[in-house]
């Protein structure tokens, strides 16, 4: 699938950037919420400064990746728990027949 070569405007910047062309429709939605959130922080604080909005952003999905840390996180006992119920469900399911 190669790469491709795309030009994505961030806070008024032309960015080019060299991607794999499954990340596109990621890379072009990340896009939009970065500009998405730089016009809220614009229209609500009286920041100008691409910089600082810049900044403001980085902070919120950082914030927002930490808060989601523990969330995705899986108990290994858990897993294996579960892997040894299936397993017996399968060797009781083949017995079976």
């Amino acid at each position: 699938m190669g790469n491709l070569s795309i030009k994505l405007t961030i806070a008024n910047r032309v960015y080019p950037l060299s991607i794999k062309r499954s990340d596109e429709e990621n890379v072009r939605k990340a896009t939009k919420l970065i500009e998405n959130s730089i016009k809220d922080y614009e229209e609500n604080y009286s920041v100008r400064d691409k910089q600082d909005l810049l900044a403001m952003c980085a902070l919120q999905f950082a914030n927002q990746v930490v808060s989601d840390e523990g969330k995705f996180v899986l108990d290994d006992n858990s897993v294996e728990e579960k892997l040894v119920e299936l397993e017996q469900e399968i060797a009781e399911y083949l017995e079976s027949k």
